[in-house]
């Protein structure tokens, strides 16, 4: 009877989970892992910021992201700024519809952010027949991170 069990855990850990569409408004800061599907409304290039290399650090690694754009994407409950990096900029093109595969959400100057690093994934769909509500832009929500102490 111990066999059945090892099995059993084997086989479910080896399976894959089947992924959960989220929508927009359902994002909250801190949180990792979503799959949306979404239009892209504007993407606009962002200008690199030129750091000087610290000392020492030549150890044949690339510094920065060469390409990075801003991308507004959305869906009927919402929108949210998308940040695209280098091969992502192609893909995010105005008026196209994407599914955005485990992605995270990072917070810059107190806003949200959405994003997807080596683990995630971008591409390209058939176009969605929802209209983006622009109205409930989720990056303008300005978040204070408040430390809580046990007293």
């Amino acid at each position: 009877m111990a066999s059945t069990g090892t099995e059993a855990a084997t086989s479910s850990t080896t399976a894959k989970r089947k992924p959960v569409f989220v929508k927009v408004e359902q994002l909250k800061p801190g949180t990792t892992g979503h799959t949306l599907t979404v239009k892209v409304v504007d993407s606009n290039p962002v200008a690199p910021v030129a750091r000087k290399p610290r000392q020492g650090s030549s150890m044949g690694r690339p510094s920065q992201p060469n390409r990075i754009a801003e991308c507004l994407i959305g869906d009927e409950t919402g929108c949210i700024l998308f940040t695209a990096r280098n091969d992502q900029v192609d893909v995010m093109k105005p008026g196209e519809t994407v599914i955005i595969r485990n992605s995270r959400i990072d917070m810059f100057k107190g806003t949200m952010r959405l994003g997807v690093d080596k683990w995630g994934r971008i591409e390209a769909t058939e176009p969605a027949s929802f209209t983006v509500k622009e109205d409930n832009n989720l990056s303008l929500v300005e978040y204070e991170l408040i430390n809580v102490t046990d007293q």
